[in-house]
């Protein structure tokens, strides 16, 4: 139960003093509240605690936190320390604030405490856990990075007291992983932990994936771990780096899988697969669904590739602001945890060309010409095209305009895909973005015509051959359906991928128009 929902429970239940009603005394109806709190939720009892901080009651919830709070975790230290002993109503409001109140600011006392309570967690065993520049965390292998400790000495370290400043998140961190271990009462069953962390994450504290209008244009916002844990809003890679943090102080092993444009965090033992899809509140969804047509298996990333990814994130908001010098600066700090990744050396060609760097723009994309990016089926064409001449930098920028939800911005970005394609006619990219513009617009002929003109340049991508063979269905032309949807088979099976969009396809096309021998 969120903490304002909570509240108010305890404010209907609270006496009151209407004279026309007898009912329990107050001290009575306060000591039956606190009996019916959950003993293991630190929510409740501080929250109960807040409001009734006078009483015995209050005074023993808060008591009870902090035996919660300790019991794992007690050492020599501790016994002589109390929360009456400091000011514990930042540490209230830590744990029960809601995402419209401002961020807590503790002060060196509350810090001190929750790190000697929380110097038993797993991930102070990891070197990460202890260095102090972005430089050590570079040099690091994979397996002893702190993330949290890395994400964010990348965000403050130029600040004058960065070092206060990553404590106060990770002081947030290790309340929530605390949180967590009270309620697993010492089960380290893998399954048991992730349900408490779905828990903790999407319904005690609520994180939500942003509205779609925000989420393109404030990406960085969404995606760093500051203002995600700030506002408990994060997209995908934003929710999954909390996720990850939590999961090293509580010595859960969890894979980083990325999808294409996605990341979501899974957990595999033998046989055993739970995905944790954190943009809907970790629900376990199939591994087919993150695949498609040319998307023929899941990327398996590092921890040290995942901070790489919170710049690669940023990189695009700046690119679609067009302020591609930032871009660069970006895609660099990427560069440093992302090593020899091929669609980083694209983008960043990409970037050095839009801002006159000819040179280094060119020789990343070379090193990349003819790749077909491991999860891929088809090759990459925006770099051949380019080095081939079939497009110019200004035309590769018309290639990742991005719409909003208008019907306007839609037609805006159609006019000047058109605008580059009339004078590039053999630009893959360009004519694939032109035929998905005709799409979103209903304009399902057009969107075909495009398609067409693709197929007769290369008929090597798979994506393009299953479209249309599907328009070709629509029109009653079942022996072009056929032929498309059997080179979309050719292209993919030869890099061993079976898609379930392929396979349905056949099956309809099967009841309509039978395969002929």
């Amino acid at each position: 139960m969120c903490y304002l929902l909570f509240a108010v429970f305890l404010l209907k239940l609270a006496p009151c003093s209407c004279k026309e009603e007898k009912g329990p005394s107050p001290k009575t109806a306060i000591a039956t509240l606190y009996s019916s709190l959950d003993p293991l939720s630190l929510t409740q009892q501080l929250a109960f605690y807040e409001l009734y901080k006078d009483t015995a009651e209050g005074k023993e919830a808060l008591s009870h936190v902090w035996k919660l709070l300790t019991q794992e975790n007690l050492t020599e230290d501790l016994t002589d320390i109390s929360f009456p002993s400091i000011n514990i109503d930042a540490i209230v409001s830590l744990i029960t604030r809601q995402t419209f109140d401002p961020p807590i600011l503790l002060q060196e006392e509350e810090l001190n405490l929750i790190e000697k309570i929380s110097s038993s967690l797993p991930n102070r065993k990891l070197k990460g856990a202890h260095v102090w520049t972005v430089h050590e965390v570079e040099n690091l292998p994979t397996e002893e990075i702190d993330l949290a400790r890395g994400l964010l000495l990348c965000q403050f370290e130029n600040h004058e007291n960065f070092r206060d400043e990553i404590r106060q998140y990770e002081a947030s961190l290790d309340l929530m992983a605390l949180q967590i271990l009270i309620r697993l009462q010492g089960d380290k069953n893998p399954e048991r932990i992730i349900k408490e962390m779905n828990r903790l994450i999407f319904h005690e504290m609520q994180f939500r994936f942003p509205p779609h209008s925000l989420q393109h244009k404030e990406i960085d916002l969404y995606t760093f771990l500051p203002s995600v844990l700030d506002s408990r809003r994060g997209v995908c890679l934003g929710v999954s780096i909390i996720y990850l943090s939590l999961a090293q102080r509580l010595n859960l092993t969890l894979e980083v899988i990325t999808p294409p444009g996605h990341i979501y965090v899974r957990y595999r033992e033998g046989d055993t697969i739970i995905n944790i899809e954190t943009t809907a509140r970790g629900i376990n969804l199939p591994s087919e669904v993150y695949l498609g047509v040319n998307t023929r298996n899941l990327q398996q990333n590092t921890i040290k590739e995942v901070i790489g990814m919170a710049f690669f994130n940023h990189a695009g908001l700046a690119w679609a602001n067009e302020d591609y010098g930032f871009a660069v600066q970006l895609y660099e700090k990427a560069q440093r945890f992302c090593i020899d990744d091929p669609l980083l050396k694209m983008l960043l060609g990409m970037n050095y060309l839009f801002i006159g760097k000819v040179t280094e723009g060119e020789k990343l994309l070379r090193e990349i010409e003819y790749t077909t990016f491991d999860d891929a089926v088809s090759p990459e064409s925006l770099a051949q095209d380019y080095l081939s001449g079939k497009v110019d930098a200004e035309g590769l920028k018309m290639a990742f305009l991005r719409v909003d939800e208008s019907r306007q911005s839609i037609i805006e970005k159609q006019q000047k895909l058109q605008k580059i394609l009339a004078h590039y006619p053999k630009f893959r990219a360009g004519l694939f973005q032109l035929a998905t513009t005709w799409l979103q617009l209903g304009r399902v002929s057009e969107a075909s015509q495009v398609l067409e003109t693709y197929h007769r340049i290369d008929p090597s991508y798979c994506v393009v051959e299953y479209y249309l063979s599907i328009f070709s269905m629509e029109r009653f032309d079942y022996k072009k359906a056929w032929s498309h949807l059997k080179k979309a088979e050719q292209i993919t099976n030869a890099r061993n991928h079976n898609p379930k969009a392929l396979k349905s396809l056949r099956n309809t096309l099967k009841m309509v128009y039978p395969e002929e021998m």
